[in-house]
């Protein structure tokens, strides 16, 4: 279905970060070879193991990629809302994805075919440098997660991920706690009982199902 994202508002396109450096008209040219993917939660947009050929701009909702182990418990790598992309990797090789994404909630996302990514990319480098960085940084998140999960303790991954995600008075997850828990290599009870010690010390204040305020946050800094 052609996209037509822009009827409800900011086209995906004017969303990108990566395509941030380009004109209007550019812009415009771009979202015109782009189609429009809706998805229920739940939904998989792609499979380990399946090759994929196109990138996915996030208009709307969120997306979480995942990886599974050989007893099928799933690791969360990273949970990505509008305005990120996924499946940049198809983009530069052809081997099968290593990793599944699926829609945590209902999803809008714009898809440009992978040859027309690279077309653009050859007209417009900073296309190509924006990616570059972007995949940067996502490898020292994976990176430092991957560390936390070796050397911290449950605690620490759990006070050092509020204290990440503390942008307001009450903290609100976007994900459901089981999937907060995958992404922090912990079961969903484990996870539910560190934050009732953490509210039992006064440390927090658990608000309803997601909501979390942070009580005494230099307690929270100070964790090992």
């Amino acid at each position: 279905m052609k996209c037509n994202c822009g009827d409800r508002g900011q086209n995906c396109i004017e969303m990108v970060p990566i395509f941030s450096n380009l004109t209007k008209d550019e812009m415009l040219e771009i979202a015109m070879i782009t189609s429009e993917k809706e998805l229920d939660k739940g939904d998989t947009i792609y499979s380990a193991g399946f090759l994929t050929d196109s990138l996915y701009v996030i208009h709307k909702g969120r997306v979480k990629i995942v990886r599974l182990n050989e007893s099928g418990k799933e690791q969360i790598i990273r949970v990505l809302g509008p305005g990120q992309f996924i499946g940049e990797l198809a983009i530069f090789n052809r081997e099968p994805a290593s990793d599944s994404a699926i829609a945590i909630e209902k999803t809008i996302l714009c898809k440009i075919d992978g040859q027309d990514i690279k077309s653009l990319m050859a007209r417009f480098p900073s296309i190509a440098f924006k990616i570059l960085e972007e995949l940067s940084q996502r490898l020292q998140k994976a990176e430092a997660l991957v560390e936390d999960i070796s050397l911290s303790s449950v605690e620490k991954r759990v006070a050092k991920s509020i204290l990440q995600m503390d942008t307001e008075d009450i903290v609100k997850l976007q994900m459901s706690k089981g999937d907060w828990a995958s992404h922090l290599g912990m079961s969903q009870e484990t996870l539910s009982r560190k934050l009732t010690a953490f509210q039992d010390q006064g440390l927090i204040e658990l608000v309803g199902h997601r909501g979390i305020r942070i009580i005494d946050r230099e307690s929270l800094e100070d964790i090992q």
